[in-house]
C-alpha cells in the first residue's frame, strides 16, 4: 500500500509551520517564506521553475528525494489559496500559473464544493468536501502503489497526525524566530500517537529530522539515532 508522508515541511526554531495573516502577497503567512529559504536556495527549486543554477549539496539532495515515487498529493485548502468562504468563482487557481509542480493528481480539503481544475503538465486539482479520511481514500485510489505526499497546512497536518494516518515526516528546522505564526506540534504527543525519531542530518541552510510511525497509538517504540556519516 501507498505511504502517506510529510516531506520537507519547515519549521521555526520556536515551532512555527507558518505565519499570521495569509494572502495573496503571504502564501505562508507573514514572513512564512523565511522558513523556505533553505529550499529556495537549491538546485532542485530552481529547476522546478525553469532557471539553472543553484546550491547543490545535503538540502538539495533531500529535497530532490521528496519528490520520489509520488502519485499523488493532499493539500488544505490555504495550501491551494487564499480565498475564504464560497468559491466566489473559478478564478483562483493556485499559487504556480498555468503549469503547478505537482504533475499529479491533488486532492484538495475544503467544505465548499468545485469542478475539478486541470492544469499543464499532469496535475488536477479534486475538491474534497467529506474531509481528511475520503481525501486520504481518493488520493490512495490515484496513487496507486506510489506514495502520497501530504503537502499541508499546519492545520491539515495536524489533523492527519491526530489520527494516526501519517506514515512517515521529513521536518525542516529553519534557523528562524517567527515569534507567532501556526504551530504544528503544540499539544501533540508525538510518542503517544506511535511516532518515533529515527535520524537527523544537518544541511548547509537547515537541519533535517526524519520521523516514522513505528506502532499504533500508545504503542510507540524508542528509537535509536544513527551518527550522520
Amino acid at each position: 500500500m501507498s505511504r502517506l508522508s510529510v516531506r520537507s515541511f519547515a519549521i521555526s526554531i520556536d515551532g512555527f509551520g507558518a505565519g499570521l495573516h495569509q494572502d495573496q502577497q503571504n502564501p505562508l503567512g507573514e514572513r512564512g517564506l523565511e522558513l523556505m529559504e533553505w529550499f529556495f536556495n537549491t538546485r532542485s527549486w530552481r529547476a522546478m521553475h525553469g532557471e539553472k543554477g543553484g546550491e547543490t549539496g545535503t538540502d538539495d539532495t533531500i529535497a530532490a528525494r521528496g519528490f520520489d515515487n509520488l502519485g499523488a498529493w493532499i493539500l488544505g485548502r490555504n495550501m491551494f489559496g487564499p480565498v475564504r468562504g464560497p468559491w466566489p468563482d473559478e478564478s483562483w487557481k493556485g499559487w504556480w500559473g498555468d503549469e503547478p509542480p505537482y504533475h499529479t493528481p491533488v486532492f484538495v480539503l475544503t467544505h465548499y464544493p468545485r469542478p475539478t481544475l486541470k492544469m499543464a503538465g499532469g496535475t488536477d486539482f479534486h475538491f474534497v468536501t467529506g474531509g481528511i479520511h475520503e481525501a486520504l481514500a481518493r488520493a490512495r485510489d490515484a496513487a496507486g502503489a506510489r506514495d502520497i505526499r501530504l503537502g499541508g497546512g499546519v492545520a491539515t497536518i495536524r489533523a492527519y497526525l491526530e489520527a494516526g494516518l501519517i506514515d512517515d515526516l521529513h521536518l525542516v528546522l529553519s534557523p528562524v524566530l517567527l515569534g507567532r505564526g501556526e504551530a504544528l506540534l503544540a499539544g501533540i504527543d508525538l510518542p503517544a500517537l506511535g511516532y518515533a525519531l529515527s535520524r537527523s542530518v544537518a544541511g548547509e541552510r537547515g537541519t533535517h529530522f526524519f520521523l516514522n510511525r513505528t506502532g499504533e497509538p500508545g504503542e510507540a517504540k524508542t528509537s535509536t539515532i544513527p551518527p550522520r556519516p
